[in-house]
């Protein structure tokens, strides 16, 4: 009996030792055909000098107030291509990768402050417009954009003018659950990280079509237009590193405290977040105008223009 119980010690012992040691004996080979940032930009692409970070960034127009177009998750300046330039015959408009996305730098390693955490995130806004020369803007955030855009406007509330929540997640998928970031952090889920992110050119396909209404607008030409940016270097390190950096936003705590003017837009189906959740949100901040878009899912902006730009441009014009 004793010589079974060895033998069952010995078993578990072995499996113990490869769950424990087995993820740092995986290779994890290099990204084959990246290259910097920079040589992925667009004839208009502008690079400015933000906290340290190299932030890409596009800009049309000179009116005002101005408007800043915050991105949602996996997304880019290139998800704001059907309104930038129309939204810029009233004002002057930004749109800027955050970081772990698009062409705006990817750091690996940081000295204070984790660049990806949604702190520094709302810091990178503020230090952007003072870049560029911005006192107040209307900031424009599409899904974890619109809890970015709202965190600024909590934080620094005499620069921002007035607040475009599109289909932002502030009930639910603001962040990583509490457990799975303790999960994410463990040694041997850090180092295999940044290679199970790499699936996202599986499955990021079909979190696109979801976003939309109808998936077939959800083009090759578009898909090509989202992954652009997996070309550039440690894209695949810096998206884990936003993974791990992502907590709960607790803003539905916070919403009381807001008090600029605010418009949200929803799609009437949208399946990322359930356009309830915005009609909700409209009604629990004071004061709120909401759009419902007909026919239309997570990206009104790319799904649904003009009618996005009907609301926006109505609400702008609108502004005290």
């Amino acid at each position: 009996m004793s010589k079974k119980r060895n033998i069952i010690l010995a078993v578990f012992l072995v499996l113990a030792a490869s769950l424990v040691l087995g993820p740092f004996l995986i290779p994890i080979p290099p990204l084959k055909d990246t290259v910097p940032p920079e040589e992925l930009a667009d004839s208009d692409s502008k690079f400015v000098e933000v906290n340290g970070l190299n932030v890409h960034y596009k800009e049309s127009g000179d009116g005002g107030p101005a408007i800043i177009l915050l991105h949602g998750f996996l997304a880019s300046i290139f998800s704001w291509r059907e309104v930038m330039e129309p939204l810029s015959e009233y004002s002057r408009v930004v749109a800027f990768d955050r970081p772990a996305f698009g062409l705006t730098e990817r750091p690996l390693e940081w000295e204070v402050e984790n660049p990806y955490s949604r702190d520094s995130q709302v810091e990178l806004v503020i230090g952007l417009m003072d870049q560029l020369g911005i006192d107040q803007a209307v900031l424009v955030g599409n899904s974890a954009g619109g809890t970015v855009s709202m965190s600024t406007a909590l934080k620094y509330p005499q620069r921002v003018k007035a607040l475009i929540l599109v289909d932002p997640a502030v009930y639910e998928g603001g962040g990583s659950p509490g457990w799975s970031r303790i999960f994410m952090k463990l040694p041997q889920i850090k180092r295999l990280g940044p290679l199970l992110i790499r699936n996202v050119t599986q499955w990021g396909r079909r979190f696109g079509e979801s976003a939309w209404h109808d998936p077939s607008k959800f083009t090759p030409d578009i898909w090509e237009g989202y992954t652009k940016a997996l070309r550039a270097e440690n894209w695949d390190r810096a998206l884990w590193e936003f993974t791990l950096a992502s907590s709960d936003s607790q803003l539905a705590e916070r919403l009381a405290e807001i008090e600029m003017p605010v418009l949200v837009i929803t799609g009437d189906d949208d399946r990322i977040v359930p356009t309830e959740e915005s009609i909700r949100l409209a009604g629990e901040i004071k004061d709120a105008e909401l759009e419902v878009l007909k026919d239309c899912g997570h990206v009104p902006q790319e799904e649904c223009p003009e009618a996005f730009l009907d609301a926006v441009v109505e609400f702008m014009i609108n502004l005290p």
